[in-house]
């Protein structure tokens, strides 16, 4: 079960505690805890079996949507992906800001860049990953932390980010103390692609927020300094 739903089964959980403890002293009839329980876990369920966590997904982000610094920290963590996968030299194909257009557009789960990974595709059939191609996925990957980092000191997305990578890592067979190791290098490799290109940055964070096509916002990167 994906972890926004874990998430809304305990909130779940916690809403239907008060609300037993709390019912009698406002005359709230037993059975609506009950109900609201067997309601929750059940769609919750649905969402994770049916449709892959989409729902939930999409149920946090609306409740968050509100907030125009929410949206604003997406903007700037998608385009410090984009930044530094095209520096690194792997194409970005798409981009979506939020979950709803990740589902109009067909894409699983939340806001994020689509990339080629023909290369990607390539070494993994043969058999393995070459520490160079691993180097430019990580430091990809850690691009949307350290552009949260660089723009607000503090970051609130990226863990996804940081489980994708950890899980190439083990899958790979790098112990824990390695992996930390490559998600601190990768951090840092991607905050100083990010400085080194930071007008172009603010630039794609401007044209992303207007929906510019994937064309337009490579044209803004390829720009001289």
């Amino acid at each position: 079960m994906s972890q926004l739903s874990l998430n809304l089964i305990a909130i779940s959980v916690f809403t239907i505690t008060l609300t037993s403890l709390l019912g009698p002293l406002v005359h709230l009839p037993p059975a609506v805890p009950a109900v609201v329980t067997v309601s929750a876990l059940g769609l919750a369920t649905l969402d994770n079996l049916s449709w892959q966590g989409r729902g939930s997904t999409l149920l946090l982000e609306w409740l968050a949507g509100f907030s125009a610094q929410h949206r604003d920290r997406v903007l700037h963590h998608e385009a410090g992906h984009f930044l530094v996968a095209h520096h690194l030299g792997i194409p970005v194909t798409d981009y979506a800001l939020s979950a709803w257009e990740a589902l109009k557009k067909g894409y699983p789960g939340e806001a994020g860049i689509q990339f080629d990974i023909a290369e990607l595709e390539a070494e993994a059939n043969r058999g393995t990953i070459s520490a160079q191609l691993l180097n430019r996925y990580c430091t990809i990957w850690m691009a949307g932390i350290a552009a949260e980092t660089l723009t607000y000191e503090t970051v609130q997305g990226g863990t996804d980010d940081r489980l994708k990578l950890r899980a190439v890592l083990t899958q790979l067979g790098f112990a824990a103390a390695e992996q930390q190791q490559k998600e601190r290098w990768a951090l840092l490799q991607a905050k100083t692609l990010l400085r080194e290109h930071w007008p172009a940055y603010q630039a794609l964070v401007v044209a992303m927020g207007q929906r510019l096509p994937i064309s337009d916002c490579v044209q803004i990167l390829n720009q001289p300094v």
